[in-house]
């Protein structure tokens, strides 16, 4: 995936924190996603302006990490399947 991907929400999707659920949640007209926390972490960062390369910049600063794209890039190829987000 090219460092200039830059991932949005797909269509019919809100991304909210759900406080009875202690997570984030993506919301549509069919129903809710939980999501763990890792992913909540990705898709509050899939904002359509932060590409690629500045979603693991920002992860991997937030959680003291390194080496996080190739688990980045997974789960955006598994969300951009599930049309949770689309990749520009």
């Amino acid at each position: 995936m090219d460092d200039s991907v830059t991932p949005r929400l797909g269509h019919g999707f809100r991304l909210q924190w759900e406080e009875a659920q202690g997570c984030h949640v993506l919301l549509y007209p069919e129903g809710m996603v939980k999501l763990n926390r890792s992913a909540g972490e990705i898709m509050s960062r899939c904002d359509g302006a932060t590409d690629l390369a500045g979603i693991v910049a920002s992860l991997e600063a937030a959680f003291s990490a390194s080496g996080l794209r190739p688990d980045v890039e997974k789960f955006l190829e598994i969300a951009s399947g599930n049309r949770w987000v689309t990749l520009a």
